[in-house]
């Protein structure tokens, strides 16, 4: 009989690859680790074994001759008997869209090669493990019929257990993805800071060069009133006057331009705080003008409604010890939802007022404000208020739970907020609390401590 780390760290494993190389790396690293492998070269070889022996997880290479990953495991989840099989794609794609088909043809991860052995061995334990605890659930469920009382307890924990690894393997997940968009930001800044800073640079010099050229064409034409024939008609033909004073108009919108492109690269850079790992003292204010930075595409105009106002009434605050990209997560989570909450408002008043009993009125724009302040000589306080459609108290009460969500399916994981009140409460021991009215907006309040108390 195995023993209790035996079933929580043993399984049978299904590695199908057309790389022979792949195969024997994979597959010797985790026979190591205690785990029972097969391996097939293709599609049809795996739909064979799998039919033969079903295994407790399957990592899946895409790209196959004959049969692709996909078409395997669509497949295999069109069968009742093995759609439960845990499958993992292991892919060199790491296109956004190819990773959203896998999960789409019924994948539960994806993994980029070149691999990282020990995220696959975390990522396999885990969803063995889910697989086990769901396995051991519907049991339970079984025995409940015969003893509810005696057993009721066992399945909460079980429940609450399997909800707890989902919730783990979820913000996994999201932290990866904010990890990945601040390696893209950073990336950018990085092209971009270097060209620009070339640009501005000789546009500087540029302006100084035409500036002494105009004044010496001005010191000719005094020295020289009366023109030759030629030089007469190529001034006219240049419209030599204009050019004079529009050509130093010109070079100062350039440069504003030159100067506002520098500014973006700055606010990705601080939005990014890529390799900042460590706590430290940073400007809050920063932090959330990189922020609208990033999410300004969807503060802009559109066809359904104005834009967005931004109300900043920024206090006086002094650096604050956080994890910066933790704290900047948090606020992008949060403003994303304050404008999804005002498109859902001002993107179709008519309806809205049909069933609320708040009209908008006609005049009404749509406002994000976003308060900072001192409460004492060792808190601040940021409030990010909206005048969007606001919530129930019903809704109020759970936006920090995990899961819980009132957007439509596949729109969000009803994570955001769950993530938001870890990393401000379990992480940097604050306060985030939230205040709405139906109809007339919500205020999301973040509590910081100055000085981080490290435990």
């Amino acid at each position: 009989m195995n023993t209790e780390a035996e079933i929580t760290t043993k399984g049978n494993i299904l590695i199908v690859d057309d790389t022979q190389d792949n195969l024997r790396v994979l597959s010797s690293i985790l026979i190591e680790y205690g785990y029972k492998v097969r391996v097939a070269i293709n599609g049809n070889l795996a739909l064979k074994g799998v039919e033969a022996s079903s295994p407790d997880l399957i990592l899946l290479d895409i790209n196959m001759p004959e049969m692709n990953g996909y078409e395997v495991c669509q497949k295999l989840k069109s069968s009742e008997k093995h759609r439960d099989i845990p499958i993992i794609f292991l892919s060199s794609l790491d296109e956004t869209n190819d990773k959203v088909k896998a999960f789409k043809f019924g994948g539960v991860d994806y993994i980029t090669k070149p691999i990282e052995i020990e995220e696959v061995l975390v990522r396999i334990e885990n969803h063995l493990t889910i697989g086990r605890l769901q396995q051991q659930l519907k049991k339970q469920n079984a025995l409940l019929q015969e003893s509810e009382a005696s057993q009721r307890q066992k399945s909460e924990d079980l429940q609450l257990a399997l909800r707890n690894l989902q919730e783990t393997q979820a913000q996994l997940v999201q932290s990866e993805k904010m990890s990945a968009l601040g390696q893209v930001v950073a990336g950018i800044a990085h092209e971009i800071n270097n060209p620009i800073t070339f640009l501005s640079g000789n546009l500087n010099q540029l302006t100084q060069y035409t500036s002494n050229l105009l004044i010496l064409i001005e010191l000719y034409q005094k020295a020289l009133p009366s023109l030759p024939e030629d030089i007469e008609k190529i001034q006219e033909e240049i419209d030599f006057e204009f050019f004079k004073s529009d050509l130093p108009k010109i070079l100062t919108s350039m440069n504003t331009g030159a100067n506002r492109i520098r500014d973006i690269v700055l606010s990705l850079r601080t939005f990014s705080r890529l390799g900042e790992s460590e706590c430290k003292s940073v400007d809050i204010h920063a932090g959330l003008d990189s922020t609208l930075m990033i999410l300004q595409y969807r503060l802009n105009e559109s066809q359904l409604r104005s834009a967005i106002q931004v109300a900043k009434e920024y206090g006086s605050l002094p650096l604050v010890e956080c994890w910066a990209s933790q704290v900047n997560q948090v606020f992008i989570n949060i403003l994303y939802n304050a404008i999804d909450a005002l498109e859902l408002k001002f993107q179709n008043n008519s309806s809205f007022r049909q069933n609320s009993v708040v009209d908008v009125p006609k005049t009404a724009v749509p406002t994000i404000t976003i308060r900072t302040e001192i409460i004492n000589s060792q808190q601040v306080a940021i409030s990010i208020a909206d005048n969007g459609i606001g919530m129930t108290e019903e809704v109020r009460k759970c936006v920090f739970d995990p899961f819980f969500t009132t957007k439509d399916v596949g729109s969000g994981k009803g994570l955001g907020l769950t993530i938001c009140y870890q990393i401000i409460v379990d992480t940097h021991g604050g306060q985030i609390s939230c205040e709405s009215t139906p109809g007339l907006g919500s205020i999301l309040k973040i509590v910081l401590p100055i000085k981080f108390l490290r435990s």
